[in-house]
């Protein structure tokens, strides 16, 4: 498989743009999520919607608005609104990121989107050791914060050799 300068995450892996694309062991459909459709080959990210961490961070925000339903109304100011801030911040990092057209500035809101999934893992485990929630509650949401930290490293590192070269 070829992979697109630009956008390729790992060696010879597509981050976007593909059926099927690798980080770490494992392999996932691309735009597996609500609404979206598997891509070409030929493809490549033509706006943030089509790259898959951002594709991820969105299924994410899903999951964790579902557990947060879950926490206690005396929460609502503070856990509830607290984790609800922090996931939402991911995807909309990595979107303005890709808006800045420029491979420094997408780095650096990758790097901030970074933080805010560590930030949605931490308010997750807080919400265990509270009993608002229990371990296998929070699985999905965990996996799915890991994954899409792999994919936003992989993206990163890429930018960052990207901007070296320039």
């Amino acid at each position: 498989m070829t992979s697109d300068p630009e956008w390729a995450v790992g060696s010879g892996q597509w981050a976007v743009g593909s059926e099927q694309w690798a980080v770490g062991s494992g392999q996932w459909e691309v735009g597996s999520g609500k609404g979206q459709s598997a891509m070409s080959n030929e493809s490549r990210a033509k706006n943030y919607r089509d790259l898959v961490a951002w594709q991820r961070a969105m299924d994410l925000v899903e999951v964790v608005y579902e557990l947060a339903k879950r926490f206690p109304q005396d929460e609502l100011y503070g856990l509830t609104s607290q984790v609800r801030r922090a996931v939402v911040s991911v995807p909309s990092n990595i979107a303005e990121g890709e808006g800045r057209n420029s491979p420094n500035d997408f780095a650096r809101f990758l790097s901030i989107a970074n933080g805010s999934l560590r930030e949605v893992e931490t308010q997750l485990f807080i919400a265990v050791r509270l009993d608002y929630l229990a371990n296998d509650d929070i699985t999905n949401a965990i996996s799915l914060c890991e994954e899409t930290g792999r994919i936003i490293n992989g993206l990163k590192r890429n930018l960052q050799q990207r901007g070296n070269q320039d």
